[in-house]
């Protein structure tokens, strides 16, 4: 028998011979790994970053050019069926009456985008362009070519230079993509023809209201863009694409409040007006009796928008001065001229699936001062359609149009034409 006191040395020498062999295995270990172990995962281990020398990376921003969108639309026409009179043309769409069969309306594109913090870039170019008194058709044409330059990092205030739609009227400014009706309405589209011409535009809108603005221009509520709350501008006078042809330039101001309504509801009252003078040149002259020369050209217009949600409607009213032939004299003279339309629509969601109907009524009298001689009209036209998009990237509208047209002018010096057709239109949007 071992005394009390050789045991307790016994056991707590086992211990530390236990302690030590684990100590040594755990080394042993850590070697045989160490040595194991592939060199970059050792030096990973080793040069491992703490939390407090973390660096953050930096921020790659995009190249400007990464910011530029494409898009576009593409129209294919059809308008001679059920048609009534053959003899009844158009200057707005040249596949209407005799001779005519399908055209494509419009193939554009748009490149747009900001490429700086205070510099907004839209380029837009149609394909299928069709010249005044051409017999051929879908040239290539420039529609927009504008930059946009804030004043401010809200871009309430801001500059539009270039070629860009003048602030006239809702429905001139309206995207072909989202109008109902397949034209524009005669009354305030004949004071700017194209809709385009090339100044410099200055656009104030708070930051909610151009939101606003943005959440009206879709395909559903079918709004005309931001143009600000209050614009002001200055252009040549003579229309898109068309160089100027006197000294002076024109001027242009526009009021308008999308106004919202605790229901959903939202209405967009509207004043406008223009003045300036536009040059009736030698090109447009049916002879040399007929003087062309500089004459007075000023508007001013209201209009009124209620967005189908679901009932809409859309009013537009214009008065003013500009040049027209004279029948009488044969000549140009300045006169009065006058007219504008209304428009009811539905909007229906069937499923994924919209349809909206309309109707429209429009009248005008007066000049036309883009064409023929100033040529004088006074028509009365009313058309029944409707638009269906069974998905995002199409849509079919058929429109009946039932149309009351006196033209005269040095060619023609009473051309009373009547009719009724239905009217096709493919509309593919990308």
């Amino acid at each position: 028998m071992f005394s009390p006191a050789c045991q307790f040395v016994a056991r707590n020498l086992r211990n530390f011979i236990c302690f030590s062999i684990l100590i040594a295995f755990v080394l042993i270990s850590g070697n045989a790994t160490a040595q194991v172990m592939p060199p970059a995962l050792k030096d990973s281990l080793r040069t491992a970053p703490s939390p407090d020398n973390i660096k953050p990376k930096p921020v790659v921003l995009p190249k400007w050019y990464q910011n530029i969108s494409l898009r576009g639309y593409t129209q294919i026409r059809y308008n001679r069926l059920l048609e009534t009179n053959s003899k009844l043309k158009s200057e707005y769409d040249k596949s209407i009456g005799e001779k005519s069969g399908f055209l494509i309306r419009r193939a554009r594109l748009v490149f747009s985008g900001s490429v700086s913090d205070r510099v907004y870039i839209y380029i837009q170019p149609d394909l299928a362009t069709t010249p005044s008194g051409s017999s051929s058709i879908h040239f290539a044409q420039l529609r927009d070519a504008y930059f946009d330059l804030a004043l401010d990092s809200a871009k309430a205030f801001r500059f539009r230079v270039g070629q860009s739609k003048i602030p006239f009227g809702f429905e001139n400014m309206q995207s072909s993509s989202n109008r109902l009706t397949l034209d524009r309405a005669d009354a305030l589209n004949s004071g700017i023809p194209n809709e385009r011409d090339l100044g410099v535009m200055f656009y104030w809108a708070p930051a909610k209201i151009r939101k606003r603005f943005s959440e009206l221009t879709n395909s559903t509520l079918k709004g005309s863009g931001d143009y600000g709350v209050f614009g002001l501008g200055i252009y040549n006078g003579q229309t898109a694409n068309k160089a100027e042809a006197n000294d002076n330039l024109n001027v242009v101001a526009r009021l308008s409040y999308p106004i919202a309504f605790k229901n959903g509801q939202v209405i967009e009252p509207g004043i406008q007006a223009y003045t300036g003078m536009y040059t009736v040149t030698a090109d447009q002259l049916s002879s040399t009796a007929i003087k062309g020369g500089n004459f007075t050209d000023h508007r001013a217009a209201a209009s009124f928008i209620l967005y189908p949600k679901p009932f809409g409607f859309q009013a537009e009213y214009n008065v003013g001065k500009g040049p027209q032939f004279d029948p009488e004299t044969k000549t140009i003279k300045l006169k009065s001229l006058h007219g504008g339309y209304a428009q009811a629509m539905y909007h229906l969601k069937v499923k994924n699936q919209r349809i909206i109907p309309f109707v429209k009524v429009q009248y005008y009298e007066g000049g036309k001062k883009n064409e023929l001689d100033a040529r004088f009209t006074k028509m009365h036209e009313t058309e029944l359609g409707v638009e269906w998009q069974p998905v995002p990237a199409f849509e079919l509208t058929a429109q009946y149009s039932l149309t009351d047209r006196l033209n005269k002018d040095g060619k023609n010096l009473n051309n009373h034409q009547a009719g009724n057709f239905l009217r096709l239109q493919a509309q593919f949007n990308y």
